[in-house]
């Protein structure tokens, strides 16, 4: 799909009975790393400080680039037999779509391919890459089947582009507007990114397109307990809705305190809580506009904030503890 919901193109694929894998015979590892949302962020807040432009680039059919190194069989595709060896089957090379470690093969091979390139990948963050050249420098950051490209040369990420088509077949989205749910807009020195899109779809997802809209995601002095003596609500409903909530806060730092109290009640969750997400939802419909705004600055360092409320937690008496960090402008963690 598009930014706006249109649709961008169709797809069809071929895939394993993953779940018929026995672990030890047909697979061992299948963890892969992906790119925290704080390292996109932080490569954001970069790249407006640089006025770099990001740019974005997607791996057509991405797991089938992946090395199978367990041997492997699947049986003929149904209407694809070979007449005569009906009862024969495929030995697989390469990864298909729904193999338990087809995400790690994946990996291991871009990987590979990225150092051979010249890349050094961070020590702590094992989807970041860099490489420096002649007093120039290329960030490349990989989330899955799609590479977010910015540096401060355009020669130098035109050729990486070329490089990576020359491997794999790659599709050229040229500057980045769209990510993971996210509408990004790039000006000179100035990105903003925001999700829009998304805030309108939870609001019709939970039938509060016409609420009336609220100027704060919580009541300050409203405290959370597990057993409050209200009545229960559908545990799946409410797990539900959390679930988009948190997902928001990839752009809205500014519901990150309230959705993340709400979230320890998903196995208890009663009228209250539910009355408090769904302030939540109130405050989203006159703020669906917000994002986060990372903007070249004079200073570009490092701040960071924290605080904790003390024994706040009336189960538990823990404390809960909050922070942020930005360079400057724009928070990214």
């Amino acid at each position: 799909m598009n930014s706006d919901g249109s649709v961008n193109k169709y797809k069809a694929r071929l895939v394993v009975k993953g779940y018929a894998q026995m672990f030890g015979v047909d697979f061992s590892e299948t963890f892969t790393p992906v790119a925290r949302m704080d390292t996109i962020r932080m490569l954001l807040a970069l790249a407006a400080q640089k006025g770099w432009t990001l740019h974005q680039m997607d791996v057509k059919s991405t797991f089938l680039n992946g090395y199978l190194e367990e041997e492997i069989f699947v049986e003929q595709p149904e209407g694809f037999f070979v007449a005569g060896q009906e009862n024969q089957v495929y030995q697989l090379k390469k990864a298909l779509y729904g193999l338990k470690q087809a995400p790690r093969s994946w990996y291991s091979r871009i990987d590979a391919y990225l150092q051979n390139l010249g890349f050094i990948r961070s020590l702590s963050e094992s989807t970041l890459y860099v490489k420096g050249a002649e007093g120039q420098i290329l960030v490349v950051s990989l989330y899955v089947d799609d590479l977010l490209i910015t540096g401060s040369c355009r020669e130098q990420i035109d050729k990486f582009k070329e490089e990576m088509k020359s491997a794999f077949e790659m599709i050229d989205l040229g500057g980045m507007t769209f990510f993971l749910g996210m509408q990004i807009f790039q000006k000179q020195n100035e990105i903003f990114l925001c999700q829009h899109k998304y805030a309108k779809e939870i609001l019709k997802k939970f039938n509060m397109e016409q609420c009336k809209p609220t100027t704060t995601p919580m009541n300050q002095k409203e405290r959370f307990c597990k057993e409050d003596g209200a009545g229960k609500v559908d545990e799946k409903l409410y797990r539900s809705l959390i679930g988009c909530l948190m997902y928001l806060t990839a752009t809205r730092p500014d519901i990150m305190h309230a959705v993340s109290l709400l979230s320890r009640y998903m196995h208890c969750a009663s009228e209250i809580h539910f009355q408090a997400a769904k302030r939540i939802l109130r405050y989203i419909k006159g703020t669906a506009d917000y994002g986060i705004k990372f903007s070249q600055v004079g200073e570009f360092n490092l701040h960071g904030y924290s605080d904790s409320d003390w024994a706040g937690n009336i189960d538990d008496m823990r404390s809960t503890s909050g922070y942020c960090f930005s360079f400057g402008s724009g928070v990214f963690s």
